[in-house]
């Protein structure tokens, strides 16, 4: 995969090696990728059918007996060699990200570092995935293990091409799994190099697979037979929809849909702490994240940290320090928002509109955008922006600002800024969120600990990360033997 801008096609990997899609769909084979850095063609991108997933479900059918009968420590030790991988092709990486998804250089370089975290976790399951065994009656023994499902599935979005494929993708193979994998279709060449580096790292062939394409290909996804678990990160609407049709053909799911995080500001908050941590939450990586902060609840008189916020905001440059958003449609919906809200009479404190970058005038890019005196009927206070932009809604107190935050149908995140533990301590007590941060503007867990909102922000039981996807990955075999003839005889035996 080369990083020059040169015109090569995404291919589907199947059973170890990269192959062409054999059927069109309705008469269109292939759709261009854009790169929102500048607004160019860098690949082009098959659009896969339920043949094709059925390929790649038979090649993950057919490896899934060796792959699963292997120790866990000898798939573990394939797994630290793709994680050496990722740091030797660490620049690679960070620059293939950039070109897809338009994010900084360092913010890009961060996910990849993170996904070498989240290999980490992966590799230390030998430590975690212990069975269970007790000799529960004289002579009698119970034993717990921990077993793979089969074929599984992981539907990734764009925000994040490297570091979400991995969310999923390490656990479920160290666990015995066997994977077909779509990414989302604007951004394919990340998981395209990852399945490149899964194979240099000797992950045998059929383990792993990539089916690239739309609607088609996640419909076929939810509905083939022989997939026992899907896992989905992407908008609400949609994570609804995949979470309902795969589990009515029977397959676990777990679906991670969108936020609108709210960030309770008290007047007692660190001002420079407080303005920079918040800014930073709502522009980094554009907006185009779902932990960042959409809505700022100020309580009380915290005019003093709204205006270094703004002065904060004002130092991000489009281009430089802050990235493009996804797509021309993406910029023109975020800058749709903030008209919105200027016309229902918010108060534009900082307008990213009609941004260009010179030289990449074909680019997606929104510069950084405050908007107060926002109420809670407006569109900017209730639905998912995915860009650099915050609304402030003006709150008397905590319990006003509570309930703020609890009117909220998404669940992801919630923060507090304040210097007071026993502020703090009620809002992580009656937050309506999944996550939550104290003086934290990005309350993501680290790993052993597991991510996923509450709400409409996650439909499914446990998170998609950590200790809890051990759950999701896996089922537990119960064993009861006995052997001694002379054991006492009862309603075990």
């Amino acid at each position: 995969m080369n990083l020059t801008g040169e015109l090569s096609e995404v291919k589907n990997y199947i059973n170890g090696k990269f192959v062409p899609i054999t059927i069109g769909r309705n008469g269109q084979s292939s759709m261009d990728v854009i790169s929102p850095i500048d607004g160019s063609v860098i690949s082009t991108l098959p659009l896969s059918t339920y043949n094709d997933v059925d390929k790649a479900v038979q090649a993950a059918k057919n490896a899934f007996t060796n792959w699963s009968a292997m120790t866990l420590k000898d798939r573990v030790q394939i797994f630290f060699r793709y994680r050496t991988l990722l740091e030797k092709h660490m620049d690679e990486l960070t620059k293939l990200v950039q070109l897809e998804n338009g994010k900084t250089y360092g913010e890009a370089k961060a996910e990849v570092e993170k996904s070498m975290e989240l290999c980490e976790f992966a590799v230390s399951m030998p430590q975690i995935v212990v069975n269970e065994v007790q000799e529960v009656s004289k002579g009698v023994e119970c034993r717990i293990e921990r077993k793979p499902l089969g074929v599984v599935a992981s539907i990734t979005p764009f925000n994040f091409p490297n570091m979400v494929p991995h969310w999923t993708m390490p656990n479920a193979l160290v666990l015995g799994n066997t994977m077909v994998m779509k990414p989302s279709e604007v951004v394919p060449l990340s998981t395209v190099r990852m399945a490149e580096l899964l194979k240099e790292a000797g992950l045998p062939d059929g383990v792993f697979n990539l089916v690239n394409g739309g609607k088609e290909v996640v419909e076929a996804i939810c509905d083939h037979p022989d997939i026992k678990a899907v896992s989905f990160v992407g908008s609400t609407k949609v994570a609804k929809i995949v979470y309902k049709r795969a589990t009515s053909t029977l397959k676990r799911c777990v679906a991670l849909g969108g936020a609108k995080n709210h960030l309770l500001v008290f007047p007692d908050a660190n001002p420079e702490m407080t303005a920079s941590n918040v800014v930073a939450s709502m522009s980094g990586c554009a907006g185009q994240r779902c932990m960042a902060a959409s809505v700022m609840v100020g309580v009380d008189n915290i005019q003093h940290i709204i205006d270094r916020m703004v002065e904060d905001a004002k130092s991000l440059i489009p281009g430089e320090n802050l990235g493009s958003v996804i797509s021309a449609a993406a910029k023109e919906r975020i800058e749709d928002y903030i008209a919105e809200a200027e016309k229902d009479g918010a108060k534009i404190l900082l307008d990213g509109r009609n941004t260009t970058v010179e030289g990449k005038e074909g680019g997606f890019y929104v510069g950084a955008t405050i908007i107060d005196y926002v109420t809670t009927d407006m569109s900017v206070a209730r639905e998912e922006i995915f860009g650099p932009v915050i609304s402030i809604i003006r709150a008397k107190d905590l319990d006003e600002a509570i309930e703020i935050e609890n009117g909220s149908n998404y669940g992801n995140a919630a923060a507090v800024f304040t210097q007071s533990g026993g502020l703090a301590k009620q809002v992580m007590e009656r937050a309506s969120a999944g996550m939550i941060g104290v003086n934290i503007g990005v309350p993501v867990p680290r790993e052993p600990f597991s991510f996923g909102g509450w709400n409409e922000s996650k439909f499914g039981v446990g998170d998609i990360t950590g200790r809890s996807s051990i759950e999701f990955w896996t089922q537990n075999k119960k064993t009861t033997t006995k052997w001694n003839p002379e054991a006492q005889t009862n309603w075990m035996s």
